[in-house]
Formats: structure tokens, C-alpha cells, sequence
């Protein structure tokens, strides 16, 4: 079966009339944008339509219990669940069959169009809010998450940790200047955590040695240091949260530190949502329509009726585990780095520079996502998602298909048209209705060769990035205006476009600019 015929006869109708309107007739996508008003009213209705394709928040089940309750209801320790929990197919493979599925051969699979920088943002963007439970032992229905994107990667999950962080002095964050350049603190003296930065933690701590300690940044998230992706973004908004904050004391040389800190603060959280809207949503999508954030846009939207407040599922925690974008060695400094030794790696960051290390990632070419293509490093991730999954009863991968409005898959030839995946589906799965949601998940076959992700795997991404991102508070009409981020933070998130925008205006340590982008240059 041919890729065209395959997705005509698994898409459905509407979704397949969908995607080929948004992904054909560019001239009449680009005349239809330069209309305004059309632009705005487009632009709505097609992200509303996007998230109307699953039944809105919120939902009547959590990870608590196969029941509602007013606690299931309302504890947010754990997790959301699009779908009752089910039983499991007898016979299905072991995870650990099922894992083997995900690694990597000789060779990494290009993406047709994403670099590593869309990697690390992906990664590093949402274990802002897709976060599970760091107890001992693990519990896979609880999550330590705030459900909103709200930037605790740079200011912390909790005011204690935010406090920690804070200068208490014009608005700023605390940081320090290595060799003309600004980072955030060192976290550790002697080896142990410094009494200032006690409400803060970095994962498996106690396994790091005494040498790599001494080199961890004093950073929001306890994950922050452990790959040089998240430890490069989180610098980079450092960088920009006290560049803002000293434009701010400027303009406003009454405001006390307090106001400088949270207005600075509500900026910088809803630029990270408009370049989440403008720029990574944009990339996933392979549409000639670029979706957009204005203040207009949450009016337009207001009444709907997926305007609730957050709460993080965990099928989206799962759609999210992009580990075979990221190749098994990453250029670091003008050095071809293995994976293994970019994790807790700040010495590397601060070597070769922050501009540079941005540069690097928008060169190098990003894995596909997809089985297959996972570095050995990673594939224990892979392993504990489909474990996690069958503690918790997740449906199967065709439940997921209907409860998103596409038609049940009959045979695995209509999962992927690749001879290789079909044989090794045929052989774990005894039929296409066991397969794990997590498997058919990356099995599928994109829906174009541009396409970055397959149809179910977009789909779920888009209705939950959006639904997460348009209800955050700060976008709500009455809220989202220059009284609460004042004109000067109004100017400075109409004018920024892009990260290439905030990495050029925080390297004054670096010579001329740097090309930072998430597609790759070729393909722009």
C-alpha cells in the first residue's frame, strides 16, 4: 500500500480534506495573510476548531481513581486521562519487546526539516509542566506539575524556590559574570548544596561526583542541569528575564524590586507563549497558515467552552517523548560531543559560548521521530513510558485514534506503509486493536513527507498545546494589557518573533549574530 493511499484510508474524510487544504495553494495562504482582518478571524477559527477535535476540560476521570469524585476532581497531584483506564489485552509483548521497537540501528533517521535547537526547546519547554512524580519508589499517576506554562524551568515550582533565585534587588535574578558573560550561580560549594539555594534540587544529585557539582547552575528546575539543552535555554531567559528587569528600573525608576520582579516576570512568561504559538507550533506544522498570539486573539476565543483551567494529562505527558530527535553525538563547541557527555555538562556551555552553542544546535540536523531511531541512551525513557502506560490502563493505540475523530485502523499495513515497521508490529501484536498507544503512537506514518509527526500524534499535540497555552491566566483579555505588563512589556512581546530575537539581544560578550532556528536553513 502506497503512503497517499494509506493515509486517504485511515485519515477520514474530513481530516485528510483538512490537511490537504492547509498544505496546498501557498500563493492564496499567503494573499489570505496579508488581509488583516481575515488573518485575525482565521487564525481563531482554525485554533478552535484544532482544539475542539477532543471533548474539552474538564475531564471527568484522573489518574486517582476509575471513578469520579470531588478529590479526582480537583487533586492536581495527579494527573488528567482523556480515557477510562481499560484492561489490557492478554498476550501483549513485554515492554521490553515492545521498547526494542524504538532503538536505533548503525545510522540516526534525518527529520526532513527540524534541527536539534527544535530538540532541546521541545524537551526543555514542556518538562515545565509535563512533570511525574520524583518521589521513591515512582508513582506513575502522580505529577509534581503547576499545569501551567509559567516558567518555573527559570523561576522554580514553588515562591520558596523562586525566593532562592531572586536578587531582591531591581527585579533581577540572581547571576554572575564567567569570563564577560552572564550565567546563573554556581548551586553547590564543597560539594553540597548551598544553604541559600536549599529549596532547589538537581536529579540524581547524589551519583554526581564532586567535580561535576561544582559546575551545576543554581536553576528552577532540578532537571535543569542534566543536558545541555535545558541548561542553554534556561540561561538564555535568565539572560533576558534581567535584561527586561533593567530596562524596566529604567522606565520606571519608582517601581519598588518587587513590582520590577513580577511584571518582568509576566512578560517573560507570555513570550515564551508567544514563541510557543509563533514559532515551535508553527514549525510542527507542515500548514501554510502561520497561527499567531495577540492580545485580539483571547478575546475572540473567550466563551468557548474548552476555557478551563489547565491540568496536564498524561497521554500528553506520553505524546511528548521525542527522545529519537536527538542524535547520538551533538555538536558542542566545534566538537562532535556523544550524547552521554552532554549531560550535566555546563563547563561545555560556558566553553563554547552561548551564542555559539544556539548556533551549533539550528546546524545540526534532528533525528525523525519515529521507531527505530532512539540512541540506547534514552531507550530506558522509552521502556518506563510503555511500562507506565500499562500500570495505568491506557487504552490502545485504536481507542485513541476514535476518541480524536479519526476512524480505527484495520490492518497494520494502514498504520505505516514501511515493510519494516508492519513486520515488526505483525510480530509483537496479535492484531491492530492491541497494539500500546505509546507504540502505534511513532509507528504511524506521517501524513506527507513534510509532515514532522503523524496524524493521531499531531493531532493530540495540538489540542493540548493549545488548550494549555490559550487558557494561561495572563492571556485572559482582561488581564493581557499594559497594566499588567506595562507599555514597554507590551512593545517588547509585540516585537519579538522569534528565539533567534532573544538570542541575538543577550550575547553582547559574542562578536556579530548568530542564526538560530528551529527548521533548518535549507529549508526555510
Amino acid at each position: 500500500m502506497t503512503s497517499k493511499a494509506r493515509t486517504i484510508a485511515t485519515d477520514g474524510a474530513a481530516n485528510r480534506l483538512r490537511f490537504l487544504a492547509l498544505t496546498h495553494g501557498k500563493p492564496l495562504w499567503e494573499a489570505i495573510q496579508h488581509v488583516e482582518p481575515v488573518r485575525r478571524r482565521l487564525n481563531a477559527a482554525l485554533i478552535d476548531k484544532a482544539i475542539r477535535e477532543m471533548p474539552p476540560r474538564p475531564e471527568p476521570l484522573s489518574t486517582m481513581a476509575p471513578y469520579t469524585s470531588w478529590d479526582s476532581l480537583t487533586d492536581r497531584t495527579y494527573a488528567g486521562r482523556h480515557l477510562p483506564p481499560s484492561v489490557p489485552s492478554p498476550g501483549l509483548p513485554a515492554p521490553e519487546r515492545a521498547a526494542a521497537l524504538f532503538a536505533r540501528g548503525e545510522s540516526m533517521i534525518p527529520c526532513p526539516r527540524s534541527t536539534v535547537l527544535f530538540a532541546y526547546f521541545a524537551q526543555w519547554f514542556t518538562d515545565g509542566f509535563l512533570r511525574g512524580d520524583s518521589s521513591t519508589p515512582r508513582d506513575p499517576r502522580r505529577s509534581t506539575s503547576n499545569h501551567h506554562i509559567d516558567l518555573n524551568n527559570l523561576y522554580g515550582l514553588d515562591g520558596a524556590a523562586t525566593a532562592a533565585l531572586r536578587a531582591f534587588e531591581g527585579g533581577l535574578l540572581k547571576s554572575q559574570q564567567i569570563d564577560g558573560a552572564e550565567f546563573p550561580p554556581y548551586l553547590c560549594e564543597d560539594g553540597r548544596i548551598r544553604p541559600e539555594f536549599s529549596p532547589l534540587s538537581v536529579i540524581r544529585f547524589e551519583a554526581l561526583t564532586q567535580e561535576q557539582r561544582a559546575t551545576l547552575f543554581a536553576l528552577g528546575s532540578d532537571r535543569g542541569n542534566g543536558q545541555i539543552g535545558f541548561t542553554m535555554l534556561t540561561v538564555l531567559f535568565l539572560r533576558e528575564h534581567n535584561r527586561i528587569a533593567r530596562l524596566m528600573a529604567d522606565r520606571h525608576p519608582r517601581w519598588d524590586d518587587e513590582r520590577l520582579f513580577q511584571t518582568t516576570r509576566n512578560v517573560l512568561i507570555v513570550l515564551l507563549i508567544k514563541l510557543v504559538v509563533e514559532e515551535y507550533i508553527n514549525h510542527i506544522t507542515p500548514y501554510h497558515f502561520r497561527f499567531s498570539l495577540t492580545p485580539g486573539l483571547t478575546t475572540a476565543l473567550s466563551g468557548v467552552p474548552w476555557q478551563r483551567e489547565n491540568w496536564a494529562s498524561v497521554e500528553f505527558n506520553l505524546v511528548y517523548r521525542w527522545h529519537s530527535l536527538i542524535p547520538s553525538t551533538l555538536a558542542v563547541g566545534g566538537s562532535d560531543v556523544p550524547l552521554v557527555r552532554t549531560l550535566f555538562a555546563g563547563p561545555l556551555l560556558v566553553k563554547a559560548g552561548l551564542g555559539t552553542a544556539f548556533e551549533e544546535a539550528s546546524s545540526q540536523r534532528a533525528g525523525r521521530i519515529g521507531l527505530f531511531n532512539t540512541d540506547p541512551v534514552l531507550l530506558p525513557v522509552d521502556l518506563s513510558s510503555i511500562a507506565d502506560s500499562r500500570v495505568l490502563g491506557l487504552a490502545s493505540y485504536n481507542s485513541y485514534r476514535k476518541h480524536c475523530s479519526f476512524p480505527p485502523v484495520r490492518r497494520f499495513e494502514q498504520i505505516s506503509g514501511d515493510p519494516r515497521v508492519r513486520q515488526a508490529l505483525g510480530e509483537l501484536y496479535r492484531s491492530v486493536d492491541d497494539v500500546d498507544l505509546y507504540v502505534g503512537l511513532f509507528a504511524e506514518e506521517p501524513g506527507s513527507p513534510e509532515a514532522i509527526l503523524p496524524p493521531l500524534l499531531t493531532k493530540i499535540i495540538a489540542i493540548d498545546a493549545f488548550s494549555q497555552a490559550l487558557t494561561n491566566p495572563l492571556l485572559a483579555p482582561r488581564v493581557f494589557t499594559a497594566q499588567t505588563f506595562s507599555p514597554l512589556g507590551m512593545e517588547i512581546i509585540e516585537t519579538t518573533r522569534s528565539l533567534s530575537d532573544v538570542l541575538n539581544r543577550n550575547i553582547p560578550e559574542e562578536q556579530g549574530s548568530r542564526f538560530v532556528s528551529m527548521t533548518r536553513k535549507d529549508r526555510l
